[in-house]
């Protein structure tokens, strides 16, 4: 009688510490996923360990599909409403130092046709090569005047990604045009002169300050001309 008093104590034990175990996991489960809907219900690894939340429960809440994962280290909660530009969001989390450029810009400015299979990512010289598995991303190196001119800042699903703007964009294509093509800038500068949001006066200031070092050292001093030509008289279209 006492060792069966003494097995039925110990499970009691037992029960009671595992139902205080269940409760504290629920709690910071729901703790954790109360600080991701504060941060608009996405959150990179990093910063969730930074606001107390344990690996053990990121994980968790992944698996049970509380989360999902929408490239390595950034996870969403699931139940949020669907992402209007997910790449975009995914990659100015991970690099938020990050700006978007080239067809990237071009596509968001509606200054294309062309639809971008990569995600045009700026970054300054000498820094590391961000590791993203996905979305695709094709990461240019700028010196740092030519990096830290001309940005905007939009927020996308509430989250705010750095953009060139649409002038420092065709300046930017302008040097890298054998890489997108020289039909792809032609356009550009086409679709401007329809849209007539257009700061020629800007264009030709950012090709004058920002001189490309690495590709065609000469050509975009050269090229203010031909925009501005290109935009007042049409003579590029």
């Amino acid at each position: 009688m006492r060792a069966d008093k003494f097995t039925s104590a110990w499970w009691t034990l037992l029960v009671y510490l595992s139902m205080g175990s269940i409760e504290r996991t629920n709690d910071s489960r729901q703790r954790a996923v109360e600080q991701f809907r504060r941060q608009g219900g996405m959150l990179r690894t990093k910063d969730a360990l930074r606001a107390g939340i344990h690996p053990r429960t990121l994980y968790a809440l992944r698996d049970e599909g509380t989360i999902e994962c929408l490239s390595r280290g950034l996870y969403r909660l699931a139940d949020a409403p669907p992402l209007a530009h997910p790449d975009l969001v995914a990659v100015a989390k991970r690099v938020p130092q990050g700006v978007l450029c080239l067809l990237s810009a071009l596509a968001f400015h509606e200054i294309t046709t062309q639809i971008p299979h990569e995600v045009y990512l700026a970054i300054p010289r000498n820094t590391e090569k961000p590791r993203i598995d996905y979305p695709p991303v094709w990461v240019f190196w700028f010196a740092e005047r030519a990096f830290s001119e001309g940005i905007e800042t939009h927020r996308l699903d509430g989250v705010p990604v750095r953009i060139y703007n649409r002038e420092k964009t065709l300046v930017d294509c302008f040097k890298y045009r054998n890489k997108l093509g020289m039909d792809t800038v032609l356009e550009a500068l086409r679709l401007c002169r329809e849209q007539k949001r257009l700061d020629v006066e800007a264009v030709a200031r950012y090709a004058i300050k920002n001189p490309s070092r690495e590709k065609c050292h000469a050509s975009l001093p050269r090229s203010c001309p031909l925009i501005r030509r290109g935009v007042e008289d049409g003579a590029v279209f």
